[in-house]
């Protein structure tokens, strides 16, 4: 669920702001005032105090159009836009799906900085229009120009997550062919990068400057979504790595497809641990899946007559994919169909075995070595749900446009 209050749209995207962004704009405002006050006495209390909350509002401002500037050229190339959510460490912009090309993926990365950099060439241009550096306009405009000259050359540090990660993550993807690498390269750079500025931040407080605090916390927050970026990806990449065969289990019973309804509920339906599956099969060869629900579609009085040919669902009006489909297709297809499991056929037709979120997830993990409990595992079965949190339908369809790259 998404955190923070909607404030408005902007070309139809949803506009939040995150309570943490408040604490920004009062560590702006005020600060400013005071040292405003301080160097320009002439100005009063009250006009250095409401200049300092339109600086912070006028900051506020640049940093939308910063994110409006990536979601604009994002939209463009047909991607949905979800929100811009301002936060304690700027914006985002929630960009729902990978750029086709690394040359749109650069278009998009680059949009946010340049929009930067044109608005200090502006409010620059204020500040030639008004020489007077003790005017209320003049000093406005400076400050918010070289603020946003910071903010886009900040941007552009090529690591991830910043901008110039992105810009960095399109290169590499565009001299290798593999998004996946682009990724992980621009990715490592980020924890190298916010690691340095973890260890610069921590000496600098040591010493002192309790501004160095500050650039430790930036240091680690890139760190976290770096890592971040690298996990997903290489979730993704396993994703493509393992298919049908691999992920499916034979948790499922071949009956005898000319039993009678009744031969069927008595010898099977009172299990106490029977599978949830059953495939009817005679003279060789499967007829298709059993539904034990589909009984009462039959009067109870013609169970003893009718067998379960009159119940069985053939294999080919049923989903089915190969034991050698991917894991990626099996899934979209789990989430495109909304279905809760999918028979897996063998070279020959037959039977082979049955997926299902639960075993999509299993199979994930121990590619991963990531420990998961069977009590899980059983949830998710039963469920027929992904955890809260773990949007593999959308992971996989990333990973399937990545793997076509």
């Amino acid at each position: 669920m998404r955190s923070g209050w909607r404030v408005g749209s902007l070309f139809d995207i949803p506009l939040f702001i995150d309570p943490s962004w408040l604490g920004v704009l009062v560590l702006i405002a005020i600060p400013r005032g005071l040292l405003w006050q301080a160097n320009f006495p002439q100005w009063g209390a009250a006009l250095a105090y409401s200049m300092g909350v339109v600086m912070a509002l006028l900051l506020f401002s640049s940093v939308v159009l910063h994110e409006l500037g990536h979601s604009l050229v994002a939209k463009a190339q047909g991607i949905k836009v979800s929100s811009i959510t301002l936060f304690l460490f700027g914006g985002i912009a929630s960009i729902e799906q990978e750029s086709k090309t690394p040359g749109k993926a650069f278009q998009v990365a680059i949009a946010g900085p340049a929009v930067s950099l044109v608005l200090a060439l502006l409010l620059g241009a204020v500040a030639y229009a008004i020489p007077d550096p003790t005017n209320a306009i003049n000093v406005l405009a400076v400050n918010l120009a070289l603020t946003n000259l910071i903010l886009a050359l900040f941007n552009l540090i090529p690591g991830l997550p910043l901008d110039g990660g992105q810009v960095l993550k399109a290169a590499i993807w565009k001299i290798t062919g593999s998004r996946f690498k682009g990724i992980h390269w621009a990715a490592r750079t980020g924890k190298i990068l916010g690691w340095l500025a973890v260890l610069w931040g921590a000496s600098s407080f040591v010493r002192g400057d309790f501004s160095g605090l500050w650039i430790a916390f930036l240091g680690w927050f890139g760190i976290r979504n770096a890592t971040s970026y690298d996990r997903m990806t290489d979730l993704q990449e396993t994703l493509l790595q393992i298919n049908a065969g691999e992920a499916m289990t034979r948790d499922f019973r071949v009956v005898d497809a000319d039993m009678s309804l009744r031969q069927f509920a008595d010898a099977y339906l009172l299990e106490t641990d029977r599978p949830t599956v059953y495939f009817a099969a005679s003279d060789g060869r499967y007829r298709g899946m059993v539904s034990a629900n589909d009984l009462q579609m039959v009067e109870r009085s013609e169970w003893e007559t009718q067998t379960l040919h009159r119940i069985v669902k053939p294999l080919t009006t049923i989903p089915t994919v190969r034991e050698v489909t991917s894991l990626v297709d099996v899934i979209q297809l789990l989430e495109s169909q909304e279905l809760k499991r999918i028979t897996v056929l063998s070279p020959a037709d037959a039977v082979a075995g049955i997926i299902d979120r639960g075993d999509v997830v299993r199979a994930l993990t121990k590619k991963m070595n990531i420990p998961l409990s069977d009590a899980l595992i059983k949830q998710i079965k039963e469920e027929g749900v992904y955890p809260p949190g773990f949007q593999l339908g959308a992971i996989a369809q990333a990973a399937a446009e990545a793997g076509q790259k």
